[in-house]
């Protein structure tokens, strides 16, 4: 096992004592930091922005090629962590609990974790699996300065640790699997503008990121998180064909078929897509269709009967019923101002 141990006062410093043991070397745009190795204890790459308002992001996409405990001294620099195992797990502890108390971050699964001033974090990472983690870091004083916090909103448990800002108390929130969070996280991931416009829909989506997992911890503490049945594999299974569809709308779905494809029964399919993306499969096959439609209206030359065919529709009026009912606009009407919008 290797160990890293980290006393730095910023995620910036944290990544940088990191890459002391790693290896790779560090490249800066527009203010966003990534970590790039291929040595002997880590290939892939460590990513970091620090905003402002007392939040850094913090993710890894990353295989470690040995057992990885990172030692996290809390003096300098100890944030709220919101974290997420996009592939793979990880391992927690704090300094005063003993080695079989390692608590495991599951896949899917929404954490939140704070120790106490002087305190440690022991972070376990384990050997040749790929990790892609996102960690959303809120330094609290700074935080605690930006007017438009409403922290009074928050349930009473997660209230107290956004005040703590002197950092008297450990913190830990193991809560349910979130596929919603899954789904901002890679959104998050395949931001493909550059420059200023790629750190504004940046910093958007951390905001929409961390709304998820306090609202999940909301409902976790009044009791409303959604029940399921579903297991964290099959969950797994549901999101797959989500992808899938919404990489290729055109071919003719059906419900039965997919049941056939993933082999769980139509309610649990059903039952899946109602947790994660809050639709039927009817709904979200439909939906996908649109997006595709009105991305296709918006950056080809494609007329609206050869869209219709593309998205895999055979009826003309049917698709611009749905997708006027959808986004206020028809499909001829959104092409006429996208028009206007490129000559402009």
């Amino acid at each position: 096992m290797t160990e890293i141990v980290v006393d730095a006062k910023s995620t910036e410093g944290t990544v940088r004592q990191i890459q002391a043991i790693i290896g790779g070397t560090i490249e800066e745009r527009w203010g966003e930091y990534t970590l790039t190795t291929d040595s002997a204890l880590a290939k892939g790459n460590i990513r970091f922005i620090t905003f402002d308002w007392g939040v850094s992001l913090l993710e890894y996409d990353i295989t470690f090629l040995d057992d990885i405990r990172l030692i996290m001294d809390a003096s300098q620099f100890n944030p709220i962590h919101f974290t997420y195992c996009l592939e793979g797990h990880c391992g927690h502890r704090f300094g005063n609990q003993p080695e079989d108390q390692i608590r495991t971050l599951e896949q899917f699964q929404s954490v939140i974790i704070t120790s106490r001033d002087g305190g440690f974090n022991y972070g376990y990472f384990p050997a040749n699996k790929k990790l892609e983690i996102n960690v959303i870091q809120i330094t609290r004083k700074q935080f605690l300065k930006k007017r438009l916090n409403n922290l009074d909103e928050l349930n009473k448990k997660l209230y107290e640790v956004f005040l703590d800002a002197d950092h008297e108390r450990a913190f830990a929130y193991f809560g349910a699997y979130n596929l919603k969070l899954a789904n901002k996280i890679s959104a998050l991931r395949k931001v493909r503008t550059k420059g200023m416009i790629r750190m504004m829909m940046i910093e958007g989506l951390v905001y929409e990121i961390l709304s998820i997992h306090i609202l999940q911890h909301d409902k976790s503490v009044k009791n409303k998180t959604p029940e399921t049945s579903l297991l964290r594999s099959e969950l797994k299974i549901i999101r797959g064909l989500a992808k899938k569809i919404a990489n290729n709308v055109s071919q003719d779905y059906s419900l039965e078929m997919l049941a056939l494809e993933s082999g769980l029964s139509q309610a649990k399919l059903q039952e899946g897509f109602k947790l994660i993306y809050a639709r039927t499969v009817t709904e979200y096959i439909r939906h996908s269709r649109l997006e595709v439609a009105r991305d296709l209206i918006r950056s080809t030359d494609l007329n609206i009967s050869q869209i219709v065919y593309t998205i895999g529709f055979s009826s003309r009026s049917y698709f611009s019923k749905i997708f006027k009912r959808k986004y206020g606009i028809s499909p001829s009407e959104f092409q006429e101002n996208a028009l206007v919008t490129i000559e402009s």
